[in-house]
C-alpha cells in the first residue's frame, strides 16, 4: 500500500492557554475525499491550517506528501490546492485573469497557463463567463472560479474549508457535482464542513471533531449504523399533551430525545414503533418517519447546544 498523503500523531495547536486542537490522529489516503466534521470552534479550520503548511504545529506529528511542515512549507504549498472558506477573489479582475494571475504564482509557462485556463473553464461551467468581472458573478459561480483557480498548479491534495457556506441548494449541488467528477478523477480531496448531507455526498471517510478532540472516525454509512438505529419517528404533540407522551413512551425505542417541540424515537422497525405508540394512549397531531442520517449522528455526539 502506498504511504498516506497526510498523517498526524497526537496533533496538537495552542493558542496561548487555549488548545484548539487536542492531540488528534488521522491519516488521509491518495484518491479519497475526507472530511472533518464539528461545530464552530472544534478545531476543524486550524487543523486544515496546519495541513496547508500555513500555520505552526504546537505538538505532536504532521506529515503532508511525505514532508515536514516546518522544514518543507514552500514545497508542500506548491503541491497543494487551497479552495478558503472565504471567497479571496480579485473583485475587479475578469474571471480569465483571476485565473492567470494565480498561474503566475506557480511560475507556470504561460502555455501551460493558457491550456489549463480553457480546461478550468470548462470544468466549472464557467466558459461563457471568461471576460465578466468577478464582482457580476453569482455566489455559486464565484465557489466555482475558486475551486478552478485552486487546480491550476494541477495539485496532489485539495483542501476546501465550508466550500458551499452561504450558497443556495442549486449552487450547493452544481458544486458537489465539481467536486465529485475531481474525486471520479483521483483528485485528493480534504473538506471541512458542519453540513451533513455535505459530508454523506462527498465523504469516503470522515472524523467528528468536538472541542478540539476527534470523537468518531468512519465511512458515514459506517458512522450512521454504529451510533443510530435504523429509523427515527418524529412525533409533535400539542403543548398540554407534551409531558404525559414522554412518561407514556417510556422504554418504547432504543433512544428517546424530548426536543421543546417534538419527541424523536431512535428504533430498527418504525412501522413497528408508531403501531406501539398508539396502544399506549399518545396521539400526535403529526408524526414523520425518515431514515437516520449522518446528522443524528453528529447531535448524539456532540450535542444539540449552540456554538457562536
Amino acid at each position: 500500500m502506498r504511504s498516506p498523503l497526510v498523517t498526524a500523531r497526537a496533533l496538537t495547536k495552542r493558542f496561548g492557554e487555549f488548545t484548539a486542537v487536542d492531540g488528534i490522529d488521522f491519516d488521509v489516503h491518495q484518491g479519497e475525499a475526507f472530511g472533518f466534521l464539528g461545530p464552530n470552534g472544534a478545531g476543524k479550520s486550524s487543523t486544515m491550517r496546519m495541513i496547508g503548511a500555513v500555520s505552526p504545529i504546537s505538538g505532536g506529528t504532521l506529515t503532508v506528501l511525505g514532508l515536514d511542515p516546518a522544514a518543507d512549507g514552500p514545497a508542500i504549498r506548491a503541491r497543494l490546492g487551497v479552495v478558503p472558506q472565504e471567497d479571496n477573489l480579485d473583485q475587479e479582475l475578469t474571471v480569465w485573469e483571476n485565473l492567470y494571475i494565480y498561474g503566475r504564482y506557480f511560475d507556470l509557462p504561460r502555455r501551460v497557463i493558457l491550456e489549463r485556463i480553457d480546461e478550468l473553464l470548462e470544468f466549472a461551467q464557467l466558459t461563457e463567463r471568461r471576460n465578466d468581472t468577478v464582482e457580476h458573478l453569482s455566489g455559486g459561480m464565484k465557489r466555482r472560479l475558486t475551486i478552478a483557480r485552486g487546480l491550476i498548479n494541477q495539485p496532489d491534495l485539495l483542501l476546501l474549508d465550508e466550500p458551499t457556506t452561504g450558497l443556495d441548494p442549486q449552487a450547493r449541488h452544481a458544486l458537489w457535482d465539481r467536486l465529485y467528477r475531481l474525486k471520479q478523477r483521483g483528485v485528493t480531496l480534504i473538506v471541512t464542513t458542519h453540513y451533513m448531507d455535505e459530508a454523506e455526498q462527498l465523504c469516503d471517510r470522515l472524523v467528528i471533531m468536538d472541542k478540539g478532540r476527534i470523537v468518531a472516525e468512519g465511512s458515514p454509512r459506517d458512522l450512521i449504523a454504529r451510533y443510530s438505529p435504523r429509523e427515527v419517528v418524529e412525533l409533535r404533540l400539542a403543548p398540554d399533551d407534551h409531558d404525559r407522551a414522554v412518561a407514556s413512551l417510556d422504554g418504547l425505542a432504543r433512544r428517546i430525545e424530548v426536543l421543546p417541540d417534538r419527541i424523536l424515537l431512535y428504533t430498527d422497525d418504525a412501522e413497528a414503533t408508531i403501531g406501539d405508540v398508539f396502544e399506549r394512549g399518545v396521539e400526535p397531531e403529526s408524526m414523520l418517519t425518515r431514515r437516520s442520517t449522518l446528522e443524528d449522528v453528529f447531535l448524539r455526539l456532540t450535542g444539540r447546544r449552540l456554538v457562536d
